[in-house]
């Protein structure tokens, strides 16, 4: 029987966190923020294994600070990161195997819960390609070269994408493939299985699972803790 894989992807340097560290080992509640994105897919059942991918120089601390020191048993390989992220993702997806499902998420993501776990495997069983996000709740214009507004959008009709995205496995390990050889540059997963016409279905995310990329974020993710008393 085929395994269900996670891919916590954790090897960008984060500079706009503007601290010393990568930004998933800065510490919230205790523990870091990496502690709390893997520790989701690892208490779920339905998620088999976990591949991490880390900066290549911090691959050992990843062993020993957060693998090891909290058990996370389902952990089975932590590569090495690529020039960008689209390289990352593939160098985990080349180690997947016998994998069905395939949910590839931020490291940077802690909130992520296990409701938006098992839909992202059902609607990748059923689709093949998937990714959980929200409606934004700002209203959404185009900018101009001049700097002048010159089209608001129907904000019920966009989307802001978060991660896990997930999707059957040969499906996009088949459209990395083909895109590592045509060296085309994307910013996320979904870019990549749409660039050969596959269609990604979009279902309901949090607005609590957001990315931490800010020192803003950290304060926003400090205050979701209290609220919710996220383990």
């Amino acid at each position: 029987m085929k395994s269900n894989y996670a891919v916590i992807v954790a090897a960008g340097k984060g500079k706009r966190m503007k601290m010393p560290i990568n930004k998933q080992f800065i510490c919230i509640q205790g523990k870091p923020i990496l502690y709390y994105s893997i520790s989701v897919f690892s208490k779920n059942p339905i998620v088999d294994k976990i591949v991490l991918v880390c900066a290549e120089d911090e691959i050992e601390y990843c062993k020993q600070e957060i693998v090891k020191k909290y058990d996370f048993n389902k952990v089975v390989k932590i590569v090495s990161g690529g020039k960008e992220r689209q390289d990352s993702v593939f160098n985990a997806l080349k180690v997947l195997e016998n994998c069905n499902v395939v949910l590839i998420h931020d490291g940077a993501r802690p909130f992520v819960t296990d409701r938006i776990i098992e839909d992202g495997i059902k609607y990748s069983n059923m689709y093949g390609a998937c990714a959980c996000g929200v409606v934004p709740k700002d209203t959404i214009k185009i900018k101009g070269k001049e700097g002048f507004s010159y089209k608001t959008l129907e904000r019920k009709e966009l989307f802001t994408v978060q991660t896990p995205q997930c999707f059957n496995y040969d499906l996009i390990y088949d459209c990395h493939k083909k895109l590592a050889n045509n060296k085309v540059q994307v910013t996320d997963d979904t870019t990549v299985a749409e660039y050969f016409g596959n269609r990604v279905y979009l279902y309901e995310g949090s607005y609590d699972n957001i990315k931490i990329t800010t020192p803003e974020d950290l304060i926003i993710a400090e205050n979701i803790f209290k609220i919710h008393k996220y383990i």
